[in-house]
């Protein structure tokens, strides 16, 4: 993290806190990764520069508010690709239908668990208002999620202390690690679904 970072997470404390998390979370371009940010916030908690409670309840609240956001514009933005679809769009209404009924099959887990995938996070919650999955399944999933990914990085923060940037270092590979298995399962459940359609083609 660099120094003027750090000066400024300091300096405005809670507030800066709030704003880089919040920012990040609807999809503006950040200077440092939100992980950094929540892993020095853990930090000063635990230096007692800041309250750990307030910290671990600013970063989640960020969280939880900054993807609702991105959530609820693109749940508007579907309704009027229901009505209008662009031509450019390539996907029928049928298909934005069939892929809705799907997710909401999964429900409140599904989202979760996008949530806690790196770089699929932001792209959980905009598909999810894409496809109109319903306030209360959203809202209910990006509470524990927020809960767990950015209150979960603050308390490894105050836990390891001196040591938090040890620990930004490894969390790159932690997450690449993650991403390939979250593609691995996406490539099953794709490869699954091929087969099925091609099996029901040959009995029908």
């Amino acid at each position: 993290m660099s120094p003027e970072i750090a000066l400024y997470i300091t300096k405005y404390g809670y507030l800066a806190i709030f704003l880089l998390v919040f920012l990040q979370e609807i999809g503006v371009p950040s200077p440092v990764p939100n992980e950094l940010v929540l892993l020095f916030s853990g930090y000063l908690a635990s230096i007692g520069t800041m309250s750990f409670p307030l910290v671990f309840l600013t970063v989640a609240l960020a969280d939880f508010l900054g993807t609702t956001l991105l959530y609820f514009v693109f749940y508007f933005f579907g309704t009027y690709l229901f009505r209008k679809k662009p031509s450019w769009l390539p996907i029928s209404r049928e298909k934005i239908e069939k892929l809705t009924e799907s997710a909401l099959k999964r429900g409140a887990l599904g989202i979760y668990v996008g949530r806690l995938i790196p770089y699929v996070r932001g792209y959980t919650s905009v598909a999810a208002g894409l496809l109109r999955i319903k306030p209360r399944i959203f809202l209910t999933a990006v509470i524990f999620s927020a809960i767990t990914w950015s209150g979960g990085y603050a308390v490894a923060g105050k836990l390891f202390g001196p040591y938090w940037q040890n620990l930004a270092e490894k969390i790159g590979s932690i997450q690449s690690i993650l991403l390939f298995l979250a593609l691995v399962i996406v490539i099953i459940f794709v490869g699954r679904y091929f087969r099925r359609r091609k099996l029901n083609r040959s009995i029908n």
